[in-house]
């Protein structure tokens, strides 16, 4: 009997996939627990129709990755951190400094966990860092640090 997967199931397939099971394992299991559901005409049309919305929604978030990359690379943030003089900052600028002056300077708003740090921003000065979008696409964010 071919059903369709509601759930990921260990050693037979994946969230959405057709499947052929034996008639009492489907019966007596599958169906009764609601991990799958007969693949008849309809849902193998409703199937289709959300594997091409999730590819759509995927296409739609990745062009949004690319086009903030880009933004990205023409801009520079400035963000200002306490120093004790000599080019040292008092403790270190954070992603979540980064993120936030990013937001409220240039209205881009990227979480904290995708901008990569290295090392700590400890000394003033314009650093080069790496942002993560999703779907391998990063993007380079020039940031000034002063002393402030």
């Amino acid at each position: 009997m071919k059903v369709i997967l509601l759930q990921d199931l260990k050693g037979k397939g994946k969230k959405g996939q057709c499947i052929e099971a034996s008639d009492g394992y489907a019966r007596n299991y599958l169906l009764p627990r609601k991990l799958a559901v007969e693949a008849n005409a309809d849902n193998l049309n409703t199937m289709r129709m959300n594997d091409k919305a999730a590819a759509e929604k995927a296409a739609k978030e990745r062009a949004e990755a690319m086009e903030i990359s880009k933004k990205l690379k023409a801009i520079t943030v400035t963000v200002t951190a306490k120093g004790g003089g000599a080019g040292r900052l008092f403790g270190s600028v954070t992603s979540a400094e980064i993120a936030e002056a990013l937001k409220a300077q240039h209205g881009i708003a990227i979480d904290k966990r995708k901008i990569v740090l290295d090392e700590p921003i400890k000394n003033v000065g314009t650093y080069t860092l790496k942002c993560k979008l999703g779907y391998e696409i990063t993007g380079e964010l020039t940031a000034n640090i002063v002393e402030g």
